[in-house]
């Protein structure tokens, strides 16, 4: 029987199949292929003008508010360098606020300003915690969103309204709780009020007036909002899935919380806290109208008298000489950085959290 006769052409066309072992496997190669022509293509999509204006206002929006930022910080130091020239180190150490004198520091300021924040913070994490929980696991459909929109108006109402209601309303009102916990707990340093004696039944309670402990539920009222929302959003984004295997297996509503929810949402819940303690920092005006300004570091948080360096600013700025300006710039800039670095700290633990990803939900 005749071979069947092939021409040229067909065996070019199809190449000889040889194999080639790697790692243990044989895999087929093709002869007379180069290693180049082998190797995967590269992709290369064709972007479209949409997607790169996109992407350069984008770009050129963060940049913007970066140099804002930058210009900001600058700006503080250019005019507080004559007084931070003048007061040298001493300007962290010092008590007194006399800058006409030369002796002037925010010693008391600042610790006044980190004790209010730390209040509010011990108040609002707590309030903001449960309403977040609430509004996004317990919360009917028919109500989320109600609930939603008003615990986003709340941080929308303006500082000078907080205030006025923590003078009026808030201060008669818990007078007697400080009371009771300088009367009970007063044995703690933070909690003893100077001058009060619990025995004497003609003693007033106007030394609890005015206090860092009042200032800082006001402020953590304003804080919540916030903090409240950043935890309802990351909430809101724990994986559909685990969720549901969590419940499959047997477990609560609580359980699921406690078992997925929460370790989900762990570093979006530091981070709105650190984000509320920024926000509480500068807190003016409602500190402004609430505390009685004293130039000591006052480290009682129920007895009358506190300070913050915002407060500071908007009580001195008016009537202020040029060089005591720049010392109220040299506190501003101060502030600056310590809230800078504390928002920027924020952003990293939520960057850096599983709730900062994507969500496979």
């Amino acid at each position: 029987m005749p071979k069947a006769r092939t021409s040229k052409s067909d065996s070019e066309a199809v190449p000889e199949r040889s194999e080639d072992v790697i790692d243990g496997e044989v895999t087929p190669a093709f002869l007379g292929v180069s290693d180049d022509e082998q190797s995967p293509r590269s992709l290369h999509h064709a972007k479209e003008f949409v997607d790169l204006a996109f992407r350069r206002v984008t770009t050129a929006a963060g940049s913007i508010v970066l140099g804002i930022m930058l210009l900001v910080g600058l700006f503080l130091l250019y005019q507080g360098y004559n007084a931070l020239e003048v007061a040298g180190g001493n300007f962290f150490t010092e008590v007194k606020w006399d800058p006409n004198s030369g002796e002037f520091g925010i010693a008391a300021v600042l610790t006044g300003t980190i004790l209010v924040a730390l209040t509010a913070i011990f108040f609002a994490v707590p309030l903001a915690l449960g309403t977040a929980l609430y509004i996004s696991e317990y919360a009917p459909a028919q109500i989320k969103r109600g609930l939603v929109t008003l615990v986003d108006l709340m941080a929308a109402v303006p500082s000078v309204v907080f205030g006025l209601w923590g003078v009026f309303f808030l201060t008669p009102a818990i007078l007697p709780v400080s009371e009771w916990i300088s009367t009970y707990f007063g044995w703690i340093p933070i909690f003893a009020v100077e001058g009060f004696d619990p025995s004497d039944p003609l003693a007033t309670p106007t030394v609890f007036t005015a206090s860092t402990f009042i200032a800082g539920i006001v402020v953590a009222l304003m804080v919540a909002p916030i903090t409240s929302s950043i935890m309802r959003e990351v909430f809101s984004q724990a994986p559909l899935g685990e969720r549901e295997g969590a419940l499959a297996l047997g477990a609560t509503r609580w359980g699921m919380i406690r078992s997925v929810v929460l370790p989900f949402g762990r570093g979006g819940m530091i981070g709105g806290t650190m984000l509320g303690l920024g926000r509480a920092l500068g807190e003016t005006i409602a500190v402004f109208l609430i505390i009685s300004p004293v130039f000591v570091i006052q480290t009682r948080i129920l007895e009358k008298g506190s300070n913050s360096i915002s407060a500071l600013i908007a009580l001195r700025y008016s009537e202020a000489s040029a060089f005591e300006i720049s010392a109220l710039m040299a506190a501003g800039l101060a502030l600056f950085l310590m809230t800078l670095v504390i928002n920027f700290a924020a952003s990293s633990i939520i960057a850096r959290s599983r709730s900062g990803g994507v969500s496979d939900g």
